[in-house]
């Protein structure tokens, strides 16, 4: 099966002569259709993650997202790796949005020296009118990843289609109150090459999100996903991470602990090999710091 995702070509936004301006509220850079729409509801998550998945937002038009995502090694692996503080994975990711509606990306994973891109697109808007409401939001995501690590088997290593995976995720949102989030999401990946005989080239999940809001700042959030097919062969667990998001001018800072190592849906999908029962597990963090690369009027 093969998935077409639209080429991105986001960094050649930087080449843009455009002031970087800062804002004093990050949620301004999320879609905002109260501007025009007071009936529609906004900041139905923090960020454009809930804390490895993508939430239901995009960002608003001309704003770019740089994204620094961190996992440090298991928390069980003992004094001598500093319970896990001695290793670490990153990605490094800039997000922009094209319109109100359509956000695209890139990032690269030190984890299996992955690349990856993707594109966002909200199809629908929750409202809060009584003539005209409506009862969640819907964001279409797709993306495309590659793994550059290289590979004993020669096969794989003068074959780069084995090297693909991809994923298509309808998210589907709801803003109960201004304390309660929640986001159920199908989704699917398929990796040109499985890992096994055992095991199906298309995985199919749902993953189920919430924010709980502390104060205006503060926010609790869980992310989950369970696999609904594909692992016959399961050295592999379903994700769960819990953290929270503190906001603070234009940064959101996303502290966490899960049982997922990768931060991109082939790897925290289909790759989790860390289980809550057994302390597998990993401290980290996402910093999300962003800029208005285009003027609103």
């Amino acid at each position: 099966m093969k998935f077409v995702i639209i080429p991105l070509g986001l960094l050649l936004l930087l080449l843009i002569h455009i002031e970087l301006r800062a804002q004093n509220d990050l949620l301004s850079f999320l879609t905002d259709e109260s501007a025009s729409d007071p009936g529609y509801v906004t900041s139905t998550f923090k960020s454009t993650r809930v804390i490895n998945s993508h939430s239901v937002e995009t960002l608003s038009e001309g704003s770019l997202d740089f994204r620094i995502s961190h996992r440090f090694g298991k928390i069980n692996s003992g004094a001598y790796n500093f319970f896990g503080l001695d290793q670490a994975t990153i990605r490094l990711g800039l997000e922009y949005g094209l319109s109100d509606r359509v956000s695209i990306g890139v990032g690269r994973s030190s984890y299996e020296k992955t690349y990856d891109g993707f594109m966002k697109l909200k199809i629908l808007r929750q409202r809060k009118s009584d003539q005209r409401s409506f009862p969640i939001s819907l964001t279409w995501f797709s993306n495309i990843s590659i793994t550059s690590l290289r590979n004993s088997d020669h096969v794989i290593e003068q074959n780069s289609n084995h090297r693909y995976a991809y994923a298509h995720q309808i998210i589907i949102a709801r803003k109960f109150n201004n304390a309660i989030s929640l986001q159920v999401a199908p989704i699917v990946i398929h990796r040109n090459l499985s890992e096994s005989i055992n095991q199906s080239n298309d995985i199919f999940a749902i993953e189920g999100g919430g924010r709980a809001k502390l104060s205006k700042r503060v926010s609790i959030n869980l992310d989950y996903i369970y696999r609904l097919s594909g692992y016959d062969y399961a050295p592999y667990d379903n994700s769960l991470s819990i953290g929270v998001d503190i906001e603070t001018g234009g940064h959101v800072f996303q502290l966490h602990v899960t049982n997922s190592q990768g931060m991109i849906e082939e790897k925290f999908v289909d790759r989790t090999d860390g289980r809550w029962g057994k302390g597998d597990l990993f401290y980290g963090f996402n910093i999300s710091r962003q800029f208005q690369l285009k003027k609103k009027w």
